[in-house]
């Protein structure tokens, strides 16, 4: 059906200070609602293998399935909406490629990406990741981060051995403790939200987040929230500003308007009376 007027995505990428390659990968299409940011890692220019791989894989199994999907109403027997489900298999199945690549190819030995991935429907936003790649959101003034990172940082907050801001003063802040490739299985969280025209999810790596403050980064978006494209030019700038110290992928996502698809059914639509 095609999101074009309804939805608006903006996307930048640099490769840093750093870096000498840019081993991020992102993907947006106003045609079926999808966003990625891969964020590679591993040998000589096996990261980027693993992020493209993962941008490759997702979008094909998104496009082939997306229509059957939409012809299945209300929710899965797993609790979530069939766009959820085919998000997360659309990941597992990316991450069964890459594992299967690095282990028949010696130069990409040990490859793996983070993903954050969101599927836009009915007034809806299904987001899937793996990693410390994030998803922040905001709305009516409000900018919080709503996914969760899979790192070792995040793992000694939650137990209570460090505050938020002696995480990210951490030597350890950049292990994750999942990654796509990595393992033949991966577990992928999911969570679902109801999208509001006006709202903006920033998906981003870890190059921006771990360079620019989350205040900085919410003023920023808060300050051109009518214009996402100097909003993610003035995030990447900021991060290599600071240091630059990571490549750096930013995709800014926003509802212009309601989006219900046409074959909306009437549990989506009594769900929305009380969204």
């Amino acid at each position: 059906m095609g999101y074009q007027g309804k939805l608006e995505f903006v996307v930048s990428t640099d490769k840093g200070m750093l870096r000498p390659n840019n081993e991020d990968a992102i993907l947006t299409d106003i045609e079926t609602g999808l966003v990625i940011v891969a964020d590679g890692m591993g040998g000589y220019k096996a990261g980027e293998i693993a992020s493209g791989i993962a941008i490759e894989i997702i979008q094909g199994f998104i496009a082939s399935g997306l229509k059957e999907t939409r012809k299945q109403h209300g929710i899965s027997d797993s609790g979530y909406s069939h766009e959820s489900v085919l998000l997360r298999n659309a990941i597992m199945r990316a991450n069964e490629v890459i594992h299967d690549t690095a282990k028949s190819q010696p130069q990409c030995e040990g490859m793996g990406t983070t993903i954050v991935a969101a599927l836009f429907y009915n007034n809806r936003v299904s987001i899937a990741h793996v990693g410390d790649s994030r998803v922040y959101r905001l709305r009516h003034g409000y900018f919080e981060q709503i996914t969760t990172d899979h790192s070792l940082s995040q793992e000694l907050v939650a137990r209570g051995f460090y505050t938020m801001e002696e995480a990210r003063q951490s030597l350890n802040k950049n292990l994750v403790t999942r990654a796509l490739g990595i393992e033949p299985m991966v577990q992928v969280d999911l969570l679902e939200d109801v999208a509001r025209p006006g709202d903006i999810y920033l998906f981003c790596s870890d190059g921006l987040h771990d360079m620019v403050l989350e205040p900085d980064i919410h003023l920023t978006v808060d300050t051109f929230s009518d214009n996402l494209e100097t909003a993610a030019q003035q995030l990447v700038k900021m991060a290599n500003d600071n240091g630059g110290r990571d490549n750096i992928s930013v995709v800014l996502a926003k509802p212009l308007t309601s989006f219900e698809n046409e074959e909306k059914g009437f549990f989506e639509r009594f769900s929305d009376w009380f969204s």
